[in-house]
């Protein structure tokens, strides 16, 4: 604003002072931008002097490199050219050398009147005699140590395994004991002239004996129906309400809660051993383990130790671990199975096709008695485990005394009958077979006696583990001598 008023008052005067001004501002510039540029072009120089200094030294370098090469060459070449000569000497040597092998051994042949292939057998011969008596007892040594170690590493595995399946055993009682409160009890559970005891009896299926003092026995060899019995029993006492029909009530409630411990046995079973989703029947089966013993050895014991042994041999042994442990596992629930008849090998094998398990699995329950020839090493663990468990001290208790005097009962009973020529009780009395004359006993009387030596049996013996398979034999032999 200034400006313009001063412009405007002097204007000629104001023109060339800022003219001066400029034309100053402009030499001003001039000089700065000279001096940038010689700054620029002395950078530039020196720049250019420093990149010609070290292409200068990379070219030194490498012409260096370059003659270093060259000298590495020529000493290449010349050590080459002392190996081509070498080799060419030793060939030289090597082919005089076969020359003079051949001319011996052409002299050695003439001198031994034989070829060479004739004196190669003839020394081979000559060692060979002399070799075979340290070969023989090399070998017999070599047997005797494979044969020792092998006995000492099957007894290893088995005590080994017998270490992890060591476990507790519940001794067998068919006899369940309940202790009364007073003596006037015996009477409310006789009842009016005896309609309590013969309705519990037929509500339980077991025996009430009443005979002792202080205490009623219940009997049975059916261990469920006796641990039903049981319970009833001493909720009966307890309630004090004891008639028929509460009789009913209680014997059914009872069942119910039984059938729920026997499921979670089975599961608590199954899960113990590392198997899951089973078959809740399977489970069921199982569960029943609880309250069933074999010789004094309750199955559920028996199962999980036997288990742990096989599952240690299986992995010991590279075998299908599952197999095994599923082998061990079911290996005994057709003892269980009391709704068919057959022996527990082929009600098990049955019950496992329902229900389509593996065939390897249903082929180690088949073989686990021998009945079978053994198809796999898995039914050959599955057999060892269950021998190893069942059949070493103080795992199952039975008076030998009785064990025979049970054996001789069998025999005894089918020899007492007419035109029976030989009996052979087999599996610890499981098994009865009956050779008879054919000219006594025909087929029909041979289906017959079969019949009978099942109810006499039957009424010998009010408790068997198990069941009795009679077999009756007939043969019938034609014989004649031609004289010629």
């Amino acid at each position: 604003m200034l400006q313009n008023i001063l412009q405007k008052i002097f204007p000629k005067q104001f023109g060339d002072e800022l003219l001066k001004e400029n034309e100053q501002k402009a030499k001003e510039i001039l000089l700065k931008a000279e001096e940038e540029a010689l700054r620029i072009k002395q950078e530039a120089a020196a720049e250019a002097r420093k990149t010609v200094k070290e292409a200068l030294e990379i070219e030194k370098r490498l012409a260096k490199k370059e003659e270093e090469l060259q000298q590495q060459q020529s000493s290449i070449n010349r050590d080459r050219g002392i190996i081509e000569n070498s080799r060419r000497q030793i060939d030289q040597i090597r082919k005089e050398l076969e020359t003079k092998r051949d001319e011996i051994l052409q002299q050695l042949e003439k001198v031994a009147g034989m070829s060479k292939d004739e004196a190669r057998e003839e020394i081979l011969r000559g060692w060979e005699d002399k070799l075979k008596g340290d070969i023989a007892r090399r070998i017999k040594a070599a047997e005797e140590e494979i044969k020792q170690k092998a006995d000492e590493k099957a007894k290893e595995l088995l005590l080994d395994s017998m270490r992890y399946g060591a476990t507790d055993y519940v001794a067998e009682f068919t006899l369940s004991v309940i202790n009364l409160p007073s003596e006037d009890y015996k009477g409310r559970i006789i009842g009016k002239e005896g309609r309590n005891i013969r309705a519990f009896e037929l509500a339980t299926g077991v025996d009430v004996d009443l005979e002792e003092e202080g205490i009623i026995r219940l009997s049975s060899f059916d261990a469920i129906r006796r641990e039903i019995a049981r319970r009833s029993l001493e909720q009966l006492i307890k309630d004090g309400r004891i008639q028929p029909q509460r009789i009913e009530e209680i014997v059914n409630k009872q069942k119910s809660e039984v059938d729920k411990i026997i499921y979670r046995a089975g599961e608590d079973l199954a899960h113990r051993v590392g198997i899951y989703n089973l078959p809740q029947e399977i489970v069921k089966y199982l569960g029943k383990f609880k309250f069933r013993y074999s010789y004094g050895q309750n199955m559920i014991v028996h199962t999980l130790e036997e288990t742990r042994i096989g599952v240690s041999l299986a992995q010991e042994l590279k075998a299908d671990v599952n197999t095994v442990k599923l082998g061990c596992l079911l290996h005994d629930i057709g003892k269980v199975v009391s709704d068919k008849e057959g022996s527990h090998v082929d009600l098990g094998v049955e019950l496992l096709k329902k229900y389509h398990f593996p065939q390897r699995v249903i082929n180690t329950v088949a073989e686990h008695h021998e009945d079978q020839p053994f198809s796999s090493i898995e039914s050959l663990i599955v057999y060892i485990a269950d021998a190893v468990s069942g059949g070493r001290p103080g795992a199952r208790h039975e008076d030998l005394e009785d064990y025979m005097q049970r054996i001789k009962t069998i025999e005894d009973t089918a020899k007492a009958h007419k035109g029976v020529r030989e009996v052979y009780a087999l599996e610890a009395g499981r098994e009865l077979r009956v050779i008879v004359r054919p000219d006594e006993v025909n087929d029909d009387a041979a289906v017959l006696l079969a019949a009978k030596l099942k109810e006499e049996l039957e009424s010998k013996f009010d408790v068997f583990p198990g069941q009795i398979k009679i077999t009756v034999l007939r043969e019938f032999r034609a014989e004649s001598v031609a004289k010629i």
